[in-house]
Protein backbone atom coordinates (compact mmCIF):
# COMPACT_ATOMS: atom_id res chain seq x y z
CA UNK A 1 0.00 0.00 0.00
CA UNK A 2 1.26 3.43 -0.83
CA UNK A 3 2.11 5.83 1.98
CA UNK A 4 0.07 8.95 2.65
CA UNK A 5 -0.23 11.19 -0.36
CA UNK A 6 2.04 14.21 -0.75
CA UNK A 7 0.71 17.62 0.23
CA UNK A 8 0.76 18.96 -3.35
CA UNK A 9 -2.94 18.18 -3.47
CA UNK A 10 -4.65 16.67 -0.42
CA UNK A 11 -8.21 17.26 0.74
CA UNK A 12 -11.14 15.63 2.52
CA UNK A 13 -13.99 17.18 0.56
CA UNK A 14 -14.83 15.88 -2.89
CA UNK A 15 -16.88 16.81 -5.93
CA UNK A 16 -17.68 14.55 -8.89
CA UNK A 17 -16.41 14.93 -12.39
CA UNK A 18 -17.68 12.36 -14.88
CA UNK A 19 -17.35 9.54 -17.34
CA UNK A 20 -14.79 10.04 -20.14
CA UNK A 21 -16.15 7.34 -22.45
CA UNK A 22 -19.37 5.40 -22.87
CA UNK A 23 -19.60 1.65 -22.34
CA UNK A 24 -20.36 1.15 -26.03
CA UNK A 25 -17.34 3.15 -27.15
CA UNK A 26 -14.71 2.10 -24.63
CA UNK A 27 -12.07 1.38 -27.28
CA UNK A 28 -9.88 4.46 -27.69
CA UNK A 29 -9.63 3.72 -31.39
CA UNK A 30 -13.39 3.37 -31.90
CA UNK A 31 -15.10 0.52 -33.71
CA UNK A 32 -13.15 -2.65 -34.29
CA UNK A 33 -11.76 -3.45 -37.72
CA UNK A 34 -11.22 -6.75 -39.42
CA UNK A 35 -7.65 -8.02 -39.17
CA UNK A 36 -7.07 -7.39 -42.88
CA UNK A 37 -8.00 -3.73 -42.45
CA UNK A 38 -5.39 -2.99 -39.77
CA UNK A 39 -2.50 -1.04 -41.34
CA UNK A 40 1.08 -1.88 -40.50
CA UNK A 41 4.12 0.24 -39.77
CA UNK A 42 7.80 -0.47 -40.18
CA UNK A 43 10.04 -0.17 -37.14
CA UNK A 44 13.82 -0.32 -37.53
CA UNK A 45 15.24 -2.24 -34.58
CA UNK A 46 18.34 -4.23 -33.75
CA UNK A 47 17.77 -7.91 -33.12
CA UNK A 48 18.57 -7.31 -29.46
CA UNK A 49 15.91 -4.61 -29.29
CA UNK A 50 13.45 -6.73 -31.23
CA UNK A 51 13.58 -9.62 -28.78
CA UNK A 52 13.91 -7.52 -25.63
CA UNK A 53 11.05 -7.37 -23.14
CA UNK A 54 11.82 -3.69 -22.58
CA UNK A 55 11.48 -0.72 -24.90
CA UNK A 56 14.75 0.95 -25.86
CA UNK A 57 14.87 3.98 -23.57
CA UNK A 58 18.44 5.17 -24.05
CA UNK A 59 17.98 7.52 -26.97
CA UNK A 60 19.60 10.97 -26.56
CA UNK A 61 16.28 12.51 -25.42
CA UNK A 62 13.45 11.27 -23.24
CA UNK A 63 10.91 12.82 -25.57
CA UNK A 64 8.14 15.34 -25.94
CA UNK A 65 5.32 15.66 -23.42
CA UNK A 66 2.28 17.82 -24.08
CA UNK A 67 -0.16 18.79 -21.35
CA UNK A 68 -3.46 20.29 -22.50
CA UNK A 69 -5.15 21.97 -19.56
CA UNK A 70 -8.65 23.28 -20.24
CA UNK A 71 -10.07 25.18 -17.30
CA UNK A 72 -12.54 27.69 -18.75
CA UNK A 73 -14.98 27.14 -21.60
CA UNK A 74 -17.00 29.30 -23.95
CA UNK A 75 -20.29 30.51 -22.52
CA UNK A 76 -22.27 28.69 -25.19
CA UNK A 77 -21.02 25.29 -24.02
CA UNK A 78 -22.75 25.55 -20.65
CA UNK A 79 -19.69 24.03 -18.99
CA UNK A 80 -18.44 25.17 -15.60
CA UNK A 81 -14.91 26.25 -14.75
CA UNK A 82 -12.76 23.24 -13.83
CA UNK A 83 -11.48 24.46 -10.49
CA UNK A 84 -8.30 22.72 -9.40
CA UNK A 85 -7.12 21.68 -12.84
CA UNK A 86 -4.15 24.09 -12.71
CA UNK A 87 -2.82 22.18 -9.72
CA UNK A 88 -3.21 18.91 -11.65
CA UNK A 89 -1.36 20.40 -14.62
CA UNK A 90 1.43 21.74 -12.43
CA UNK A 91 1.90 18.39 -10.69
CA UNK A 92 2.14 16.55 -14.01
CA UNK A 93 4.47 19.20 -15.43
CA UNK A 94 6.79 18.73 -12.45
CA UNK A 95 6.76 14.92 -12.58
CA UNK A 96 7.33 14.67 -16.34
CA UNK A 97 10.08 17.28 -16.23
CA UNK A 98 11.78 15.30 -13.47
CA UNK A 99 11.70 12.25 -15.73
CA UNK A 100 13.49 14.19 -18.44
CA UNK A 101 10.61 15.06 -20.76
CA UNK A 102 10.50 18.28 -22.75
CA UNK A 103 7.14 19.45 -21.43
CA UNK A 104 4.88 21.85 -23.30
CA UNK A 105 1.91 23.03 -21.22
CA UNK A 106 -1.02 24.47 -23.19
CA UNK A 107 -3.95 26.19 -21.50
CA UNK A 108 -7.54 26.61 -22.70
CA UNK A 109 -7.36 25.36 -26.27
CA UNK A 110 -10.26 25.13 -28.69
CA UNK A 111 -10.97 21.79 -30.35
CA UNK A 112 -9.22 22.89 -33.54
CA UNK A 113 -6.17 24.09 -31.60
CA UNK A 114 -5.99 20.79 -29.72
CA UNK A 115 -6.02 18.87 -32.99
CA UNK A 116 -3.47 21.25 -34.55
CA UNK A 117 -1.19 20.99 -31.51
CA UNK A 118 -1.13 17.19 -31.61
CA UNK A 119 -0.83 17.03 -35.40
CA UNK A 120 2.16 19.36 -35.18
CA UNK A 121 3.70 17.18 -32.45
CA UNK A 122 3.22 14.05 -34.55
CA UNK A 123 5.10 15.69 -37.43
CA UNK A 124 8.17 16.37 -35.30
CA UNK A 125 11.30 14.27 -35.73
CA UNK A 126 11.21 11.84 -32.79
CA UNK A 127 14.12 9.68 -33.96
CA UNK A 128 16.29 10.70 -31.00
CA UNK A 129 13.44 10.39 -28.48
CA UNK A 130 12.47 7.47 -26.25
CA UNK A 131 8.72 8.03 -26.40
CA UNK A 132 5.85 10.53 -26.40
CA UNK A 133 3.35 11.53 -23.71
CA UNK A 134 0.15 13.56 -23.91
CA UNK A 135 -1.95 14.49 -20.90
CA UNK A 136 -5.41 15.99 -21.44
CA UNK A 137 -7.26 17.67 -18.58
CA UNK A 138 -10.74 18.78 -19.60
CA UNK A 139 -14.44 18.08 -19.57
CA UNK A 140 -15.44 14.98 -21.49
CA UNK A 141 -18.03 12.32 -22.16
CA UNK A 142 -19.03 9.44 -24.46
CA UNK A 143 -15.63 8.97 -26.09
CA UNK A 144 -14.95 12.71 -26.44
CA UNK A 145 -13.06 15.45 -24.65
CA UNK A 146 -13.95 19.12 -24.78
CA UNK A 147 -12.01 21.91 -26.35
CA UNK A 148 -13.03 25.26 -24.98
CA UNK A 149 -15.66 25.51 -27.71
CA UNK A 150 -16.79 22.02 -28.68
CA UNK A 151 -16.20 18.29 -28.28
CA UNK A 152 -13.59 16.27 -30.14
CA UNK A 153 -13.33 12.46 -30.36
CA UNK A 154 -10.49 10.96 -28.33
CA UNK A 155 -9.77 8.74 -31.36
CA UNK A 156 -8.91 11.79 -33.46
CA UNK A 157 -6.26 12.90 -31.00
CA UNK A 158 -4.31 9.64 -31.20
CA UNK A 159 -4.72 9.07 -34.94
CA UNK A 160 -1.68 11.16 -36.03
CA UNK A 161 0.62 9.12 -33.76
CA UNK A 162 -0.16 5.70 -35.21
CA UNK A 163 2.92 3.86 -36.41
CA UNK A 164 2.03 4.11 -40.09
CA UNK A 165 1.68 7.91 -39.82
CA UNK A 166 4.26 9.04 -37.28
CA UNK A 167 7.19 6.95 -38.52
CA UNK A 168 9.75 8.31 -36.06
CA UNK A 169 7.61 7.01 -33.16
CA UNK A 170 6.90 3.60 -34.71
CA UNK A 171 7.86 0.92 -32.21
CA UNK A 172 8.10 3.48 -29.39
CA UNK A 173 5.69 4.07 -26.50
CA UNK A 174 2.92 6.62 -27.03
CA UNK A 175 1.24 7.36 -23.72
CA UNK A 176 -1.99 9.27 -23.14
CA UNK A 177 -3.30 10.29 -19.71
CA UNK A 178 -6.85 11.64 -19.83
CA UNK A 179 -8.50 13.32 -16.85
CA UNK A 180 -11.97 14.07 -18.15
CA UNK A 181 -14.95 15.38 -16.25
CA UNK A 182 -18.50 16.27 -17.19
CA UNK A 183 -20.91 18.41 -15.20
CA UNK A 184 -24.27 17.25 -16.56
CA UNK A 185 -26.16 14.06 -17.46
CA UNK A 186 -23.94 11.92 -15.26
CA UNK A 187 -24.59 8.36 -14.09
CA UNK A 188 -23.87 7.68 -10.43
CA UNK A 189 -22.56 4.19 -9.82
CA UNK A 190 -22.73 2.29 -6.56
CA UNK A 191 -19.11 3.08 -5.90
CA UNK A 192 -19.09 1.31 -2.51
CA UNK A 193 -18.94 -2.15 -4.24
CA UNK A 194 -16.30 -2.62 -5.45
CA UNK A 195 25.62 -5.79 -31.56
CA UNK A 196 23.45 -5.42 -33.71
CA UNK A 197 22.00 -6.40 -37.03
CA UNK A 198 19.01 -4.33 -37.98
CA UNK A 199 15.66 -5.87 -38.78
CA UNK A 200 12.72 -4.00 -40.30
CA UNK A 201 9.79 -5.30 -38.31
CA UNK A 202 6.22 -4.86 -39.48
CA UNK A 203 3.98 -4.01 -36.55
CA UNK A 204 0.30 -3.05 -36.18
CA UNK A 205 0.02 0.72 -36.45
CA UNK A 206 -2.11 0.76 -33.28
CA UNK A 207 0.67 -0.95 -31.30
CA UNK A 208 2.71 0.74 -28.57
CA UNK A 209 -0.07 2.95 -27.21
CA UNK A 210 -1.16 3.19 -23.60
CA UNK A 211 -4.28 5.17 -22.73
CA UNK A 212 -5.09 5.73 -19.07
CA UNK A 213 -8.51 7.26 -18.43
CA UNK A 214 -9.42 8.65 -15.03
CA UNK A 215 -12.49 6.41 -14.61
CA UNK A 216 -14.25 3.40 -16.15
CA UNK A 217 -17.19 4.11 -18.49
CA UNK A 218 -20.45 5.24 -16.97
CA UNK A 219 -19.14 6.54 -13.64
CA UNK A 220 -18.09 9.78 -12.00
CA UNK A 221 -14.50 10.95 -11.99
CA UNK A 222 -13.88 12.73 -8.68
CA UNK A 223 -11.65 15.50 -7.45
CA UNK A 224 -10.94 16.96 -4.03
CA UNK A 225 -12.78 20.23 -3.47
CA UNK A 226 -11.58 22.70 -0.84
CA UNK A 227 -10.13 26.15 -0.87
CA UNK A 228 -6.65 24.69 -0.31
CA UNK A 229 -6.62 21.94 -2.92
CA UNK A 230 -8.90 20.74 -5.68
CA UNK A 231 -6.93 17.94 -7.24
CA UNK A 232 -8.47 15.06 -9.16
CA UNK A 233 -8.00 11.70 -7.48
CA UNK A 234 -6.49 10.23 -10.64
CA UNK A 235 -3.86 12.91 -11.27
CA UNK A 236 -3.05 13.12 -7.56
CA UNK A 237 -2.33 9.37 -7.47
CA UNK A 238 -0.48 9.42 -10.81
CA UNK A 239 1.72 12.31 -9.66
CA UNK A 240 2.55 10.56 -6.40
CA UNK A 241 3.47 7.26 -8.08
CA UNK A 242 5.61 8.96 -10.72
CA UNK A 243 7.38 10.91 -7.98
CA UNK A 244 8.19 7.80 -5.95
CA UNK A 245 8.77 5.17 -8.61
CA UNK A 246 9.15 6.99 -11.94
CA UNK A 247 12.75 5.92 -12.56
CA UNK A 248 12.67 2.44 -11.01
CA UNK A 249 9.34 0.81 -11.83
CA UNK A 250 7.84 -0.12 -15.21
CA UNK A 251 4.89 1.94 -16.42
CA UNK A 252 2.21 -0.75 -16.21
CA UNK A 253 3.16 -1.55 -12.61
CA UNK A 254 3.02 2.16 -11.81
CA UNK A 255 -0.44 2.41 -13.39
CA UNK A 256 -1.54 -0.58 -11.30
CA UNK A 257 -0.38 1.30 -8.21
CA UNK A 258 -2.39 4.31 -9.38
CA UNK A 259 -5.47 2.11 -9.70
CA UNK A 260 -4.89 0.78 -6.19
CA UNK A 261 -4.56 4.24 -4.69
CA UNK A 262 -7.63 5.63 -6.46
CA UNK A 263 -9.71 2.52 -5.77
CA UNK A 264 -8.70 1.88 -2.16
CA UNK A 265 -7.56 5.12 -0.58
CA UNK A 266 -10.19 7.57 -1.82
CA UNK A 267 -13.87 7.82 -0.99
CA UNK A 268 -16.16 10.77 -1.61
CA UNK A 269 -17.06 13.03 1.29
CA UNK A 270 -19.81 15.44 0.32
CA UNK A 271 -22.90 17.01 1.84
CA UNK A 272 -25.18 15.35 -0.74
CA UNK A 273 -26.48 12.02 0.65
CA UNK A 274 -26.67 10.44 -2.83
CA UNK A 275 -23.02 11.33 -3.47
CA UNK A 276 -21.46 10.19 -0.20
CA UNK A 277 -18.99 7.31 0.11
CA UNK A 278 -18.57 6.81 -3.64
CA UNK A 279 -15.53 5.15 -5.18
CA UNK A 280 -13.64 5.38 -8.49
CA UNK A 281 -11.36 3.17 -10.57
CA UNK A 282 -9.39 4.30 -13.64
CA UNK A 283 -9.54 2.51 -16.98
CA UNK A 284 -6.29 1.53 -18.69
CA UNK A 285 -6.10 0.35 -22.30
CA UNK A 286 -2.66 -0.94 -23.25
CA UNK A 287 -1.35 -1.85 -26.68
CA UNK A 288 2.20 -1.78 -25.36
CA UNK A 289 4.30 -4.71 -26.51
CA UNK A 290 7.15 -4.26 -24.04
CA UNK A 291 7.85 -2.83 -20.60
CA UNK A 292 8.43 0.91 -20.26
CA UNK A 293 11.11 2.13 -17.85
CA UNK A 294 11.93 5.84 -17.48
CA UNK A 295 15.45 5.05 -16.28
CA UNK A 296 17.73 7.95 -15.47
CA UNK A 297 19.82 9.25 -18.36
Amino acid sequence: MEEAMSQECVSNTDVPEAKPVSETNASPFGKSKSQSDIPVATSKQTLTELFSHKYKMDYPNRGKAIIINNKTFNAGTGLDVREGTDLDASALDNRLSELGFDVDLKNNLTADKIKATLQKAAKLDHRDNDCFICAILSHGGDGYIWGTDRMIPINDLMEPFKGNKCLSLAGKPKIFFIQACHETDMNVGDGKDVEPQFSCLKIPSEADFLIALSVVPGYYSWRNETNEAKCSWFVQALSEVLKKHGQTMDLMTMITHVNQIVGDMFQSDTSRPDMKEKKQIPLVTSMLTKEVYFTSK
